[in-house]
């Protein structure tokens, strides 16, 4: 007897957090937050601003989409698509990034870009019905991404 069990597993994940400047940058708001409520008391606006940057880096890093390749579909932040639906992965870097995410960027494609990520992915899209041509989508580890939508896809 077959297993008609599909393969649900994890093959790919990966957070796209923000980079380290702008967690930094977010969090200097926790002192400004401090001298407005110094007057009250400092020992309270001193809680109380590094309570801000806590929740504001927090925030920022829970805000953040995640890619991952799961069984047989791929999915963006909240988008998802089936594999079958995809075609051969492209994994660019640099200057080929660049034009992937600039001028080569599709109308009507599926973007999922964040900046301060170099590496892209571009997917395209068989699916005759579906109005998106192609996904882009940033990633860290733009090879790893590409061979699990290859996998899922097989």
């Amino acid at each position: 007897m077959q297993n008609p069990a599909t393969d649900a597993r994890t093959r790919y994940r990966e957070r796209l957090s923000p980079s380290l400047w702008l967690l930094v940058t977010v969090a200097v708001a926790g002192p400004m937050v401090s001298l407005v409520f110094v007057p009250i008391g400092s020992t309270f606006a001193l809680v109380l601003g590094a309570a801000v940057s806590a929740l504001l880096v927090l925030g920022f890093v829970l805000a953040t989409p995640v890619v991952a390749v799961e069984g047989p579909v791929l999915r963006a932040g909240r988008a998802h698509i089936d594999a079958q639906f995809l075609g051969e992965p492209v994994a660019l870097t640099g200057e080929e990034a660049r034009q992937a995410r600039g001028p080569d960027l599709p109308a009507r494609g599926w973007h999922l870009i964040r900046g301060g990520i170099d590496g892209i992915v571009v997917v395209p899209n068989i699916d005759a019905d579906d109005p998106v041509v192609a996904w882009t989508i940033s990633s860290r580890t733009p090879d790893r991404l590409a061979a699990a939508i290859r996998a899922a896809r097989a």
